[in-house]
């Protein structure tokens, strides 16, 4: 079995109600859709135990590509193949390579907002929200940028507009939920976005998953990142 429950590598279910669970990291009581088929539960926060590391990883970050920036973090022991820790790495290697390509932003400040931001979307958005949280870290990081707010104009469309264009990829491959999948079509949308409305111009490299050894539910050939579509030799890739 690959990668799974945190705690016994066994699959998750989900339910369609929520139930009151408790975490068997550290013993909160919360209600969720989901646990392993053994019982096991891991809430959202010892989930992303770690995540705080991402600021930092950015801050010394130098890559105009936003897909290197995402593997790197991705690589961390923090980060598993699925979870709600890409809910803001998304945003984040958005955000860092946006300021290396030009972008004028205050850089830390925005990092810490995107994270507060992204660690409030809870795992299993992509399913039950009808908005994988991927996708909503890549409207958060253009609304970041923007500096939108509920009274904003231009920065309150363009923030939306984003969410919806990283969306309609990820539901245009449709499901089963792959994290590493959705957080690639969410920063390449991004990627095409910014360049448009915002001048700025980050690296877009072709992507070639490194990840589907890990991912029971992969789609193999069906993913748009699979090698036998992409290439496995292809340069500037995200291939691990």
């Amino acid at each position: 079995m690959k990668e799974e429950c945190l705690i016994c590598k066994a699959p998750l279910e989900y339910f369609e109600k929520d139930s009151l669970m408790e975490c068997v990291i550290c013993h909160r009581r919360e209600l969720s859709k989901t646990c392993c088929v053994k019982g096991h539960y891991v809430c959202n926060d010892c989930h992303m135990k770690g995540m705080d590391a991402i600021v930092g990883i950015c801050l010394g970050e130098t890559s105009k590509n936003p897909i290197e920036i995402a593997e790197k973090i991705m690589a961390q022991p923090f980060c598993h193949m699925h979870g709600p820790e890409h809910h803001v790495i998304v945003g984040s290697a958005l955000l860092t390579a946006y300021r290396n390509a030009g972008g004028d932003i205050d850089t830390e400040s925005a990092l810490i907002e995107m994270h507060n931001r992204g660690k409030s979307v809870p795992g299993g958005a992509c399913g039950f929200w009808g908005a994988c949280g991927a996708g909503i870290s890549a409207g958060m990081f253009v609304s970041i940028i923007s500096k939108s707010t509920p009274l904003t104009n231009k920065p309150f469309g363009l923030s939306n507009l984003m969410t919806a264009r990283a969306l309609e990829q990820i539901g245009m491959v449709g499901g089963p939920r792959c994290c590493k999948r959705d957080s690639y079509l969410s920063i390449l949308a991004a990627a095409d976005f910014v360049k448009e409305h915002f001048g700025i111009e980050m690296i877009k490299p072709k992507v070639v998953c490194g990840h589907s050894l890990r991912n029971n539910q992969c789609l193999g050939a069906g993913c748009p990142f699979a090698k036998a579509l992409t290439g496995a030799d292809s340069s500037g890739s995200a291939q691990k």
